[in-house]
């Protein structure tokens, strides 16, 4: 008879194995709907690129699901959390000290924009077509606010920009969203040609001239 320690150990391989297949599976669609586009992208191309049947792509949810799931790991890191600080993006940002805490944020957000802004792309463009990929647009925009509105609030705490601030809070943090959307990281450096160290520069100095703009009329 077989212990209960082997079953829990083959239990926790197969649930290991599920885990890195679905992975192997989300970066190949991230992969592909980057570079060819939503419609044009199949479960079998999805399968070659993974190097799995297309059975188990399918098994992995429909295209728009992938879609959702795959700019969510090529962004954050973290597939389905409800914020950026859940994730392996914003993990430990929290605890770093106010002399390093703001600049740590814009390069951790310069890192996913680079990584996703090509498929934050498709996923806009897949919304006008797809009713699933429209609703859960919404929700990472919503979420997003939810994270920019969490940093003011961080940033306030920290005494980085003045109390008063929180009256403002919601349009700083519109305010912040913009400045560091993927949508401007697709414009400046996959339109534009910038660098992405000018990119992360301008960044830099942006976000610097915000904090000292909320110090004055705060």
């Amino acid at each position: 008879m077989e212990s209960t320690s082997s079953r829990a150990y083959r239990s926790g391989l197969r649930a290991t194995q599920a885990a890195q297949t679905r992975e192997r599976v989300l970066r190949a669609a991230a992969e592909l709907f980057s570079a060819q586009g939503y419609q044009a992208t199949t479960f079998a191309a999805i399968a070659r690129e993974a190097g799995v049947s297309t059975e188990t792509v399918k098994a992995a949810g429909a295209k728009s699901a992938l879609l959702i799931a795959a700019f969510e790991v090529t962004f954050s890191g973290t597939e389905g959390a409800d914020s950026l600080t859940d994730t392996e993006a914003g993990a430990g940002v929290i605890d770093l000290p106010n002399e390093v805490f703001l600049a740590a944020v814009i390069a951790r957000i310069v890192d996913a924009n680079a990584r996703a802004h090509a498929l934050w792309t498709v996923l806009l463009g897949a919304a006008g077509s797809d009713e699933l990929v429209a609703g859960a647009l919404q929700t990472i925009l919503t979420r997003r606010r939810e994270d920019y509105r969490m940093l003011v609030a961080e940033l306030i705490r920290r005494a980085l920009v003045p109390a008063r601030a929180a009256e403002r809070a919601d349009e700083l943090a519109d305010e912040l969203s913009f400045l560091m959307s993927p949508e401007g990281y697709q414009q400046l450096v996959g339109q534009s040609g910038w660098s992405r160290e000018r990119y992360a520069g301008w960044i830099d100095g942006r976000v610097l001239e915000w904090a000292s703009a909320a110090n004055v009329a705060g």
